[in-house]
């Protein structure tokens, strides 16, 4: 192997020691696994981004709940059902039997109606924020996997030196630049996963706080109508 073929990417990962080629094979992994995490989530929040406002609009445009109700149900035996939907569902299927029951009172109503879409608002922040951790700990974690894989390299070329009478760069460039090569695989793995994970958060947190804000509207739609029957 030529001194171009020794220096260019693959000559560079191919010469690396062994424990520096299991750095680079783990935070590739960790890259590969993460990127398909990005275009997961990202198809999620942007699906549920686009549920949740066409949803709001037809509620407060005067539809009928039961209607909405039906419709949500038909939409849950396909299983197309989620987001701020299941939070409406989950609350109108409370009240609605407690209501039938006849034997509970308006407080007890909407204990139980509020209870079960706190239920569903958990089971949506799982959900939107699925995957999030493992992001976070790619963006953190994988600099520094990197930056073990150079040193460890860099050991090994300066512990090659001393059986050398006579050192160069030329001698000292390959061993330096395959740890180097960890490094950059570590960047790789985590800019991505510190961008994603940033935006995405901020994305759920928004979702979130509108779920929040439709179940209290919600409630107290319920608690108007519980009151005055």
């Amino acid at each position: 192997m030529n001194a171009g073929e020794q220096l260019s990417l693959w000559g560079l990962i191919q010469n690396a020691s062994l424990l520096v080629q299991l750095v680079m094979l783990l935070l590739l992994l960790a890259s590969v696994i993460s990127w398909v995490m990005i275009i997961q989530r990202g198809f999620y929040l942007s699906r549920a981004r686009k549920a949740l406002i066409k949803f709001e609009r037809r509620f407060w445009s005067g539809a009928d709940v039961n209607q909405l109700f039906r419709e949500g149900n038909a939409r849950a035996e396909r299983g197309g059902t989620d987001g701020v939907e299941s939070l409406f569902r989950a609350g109108f299927t409370e009240f609605t039997r407690l209501r039938q029951q006849g034997r509970s009172s308006p407080e007890a109503v909407m204990e139980g109606t509020e209870r079960a879409m706190r239920v569903a608002m958990s089971r949506e922040q799982e959900k939107a924020e699925m995957n999030l951790p493992f992001l976070a700990s790619v963006g953190s974690v994988s600099p520094y996997i990197g930056l073990f894989g150079t040193v460890w390299g860099i050991m090994n070329s300066f512990r090659s030196l001393a059986t050398m009478h006579q050192a160069t760069i030329a001698t000292v460039a390959p061993g330096i630049s395959e740890a180097l090569v960890a490094t950059a695989m570590g960047l790789f793995a985590a800019i991505p996963a510190v961008m994603a994970y940033n935006r995405y958060s901020a994305k759920a947190e928004w979702l979130l706080s509108s779920y929040e804000t439709f179940a209290e509207e919600f409630s107290s739609i319920l608690h108007r109508k519980v009151h005055s029957s």
